[in-house]
């Protein structure tokens, strides 16, 4: 029981041990813990927005058809009046002009996808920046300890040289395996977010196209109905 007692005051906690990792491996390891926090920042207001821009395609579409087939488009465009994503946004764009020529729909949704695409990529790049700066500050760091520790040892004595130089190289280290935490933990979730972004632009690309064939369908069998009438 007594070991015990002296083991666990002997160990330290995971914040105390994380104090000295940091400690240990000087400035460098500070200057990456702020930018590896500015990057989560990022990381965190781009995960939120995302996900709120984004909507489930097919159940917007399938509606949308509905309303535009029975010749509600007033309440169509309300449909997509009802939410932040980005896809009802440049739907609506389209039906809005839905009494006009082709042409003059395409150009009002394709005016709506410029509008809204800057929304999507929005601070994306920062998050690949942040990755790669973040590796290099940690090799730079490492480079800057082994410095340190090189010239420590020229002017120690000879029996503690070897133990200075192993004891300066583990702390070189420690801003190398910081660096790499901040670079795979930002690459992974900028990953993430690039795949989402893809998502959200090729939905609006997909069923733009598909509105603009629906509102032209639409209109041709109106035409005929009403030549028929006239015949």
């Amino acid at each position: 029981m007594e070991n015990e007692v002296i083991k666990n005051v002997m160990e330290p906690s995971f914040i105390q041990s994380l104090a000295i990792f940091m400690n240990e491996g000087g400035i460098f390891m500070w200057v990456i813990l702020a930018i590896w926090i500015f990057g989560v920042s990022i990381a965190v207001e781009r995960i939120k927005c995302l996900f709120s821009y984004d909507i489930d395609g097919p159940s917007l579409m399938s509606l949308i058809k509905k309303h535009i087939l029975e010749n509600q488009v007033a309440i169509a465009i309300q449909t997509c009046s009802d939410t932040n994503a980005l896809l009802p946004a440049v739907l609506r764009s389209g039906l809005k002009r839905a009494n006009q020529s082709k042409e003059q729909i395409q150009d009002a949704i394709e005016a709506s996808i410029l509008e809204v695409s800057p929304k999507v990529d929005k601070r994306m790049g920062y998050l690949a920046l942040i990755a790669n700066v973040s590796t290099l500050i940690g090799l730079l760091g490492t480079i800057y300890g082994l410095i340190q520790s090189f010239a420590a040892v020229a002017n120690a004595d000879p029996s503690s040289k070897a133990k200075l130089l192993a004891l300066g190289i583990s702390k070189a280290m420690n801003t190398t395996a910081m660096g790499l935490i901040s670079a795979i933990s930002i690459m992974v979730i900028h990953q993430i977010l690039m795949c989402k972004s893809d998502k959200i632009l090729g939905d609006i690309e997909h069923y733009s196209l598909k509105l603009i064939d629906l509102i032209g369908t639409r209109k041709q069998s109106v035409a005929n109905k009403v030549t028929k009438k006239v015949a």
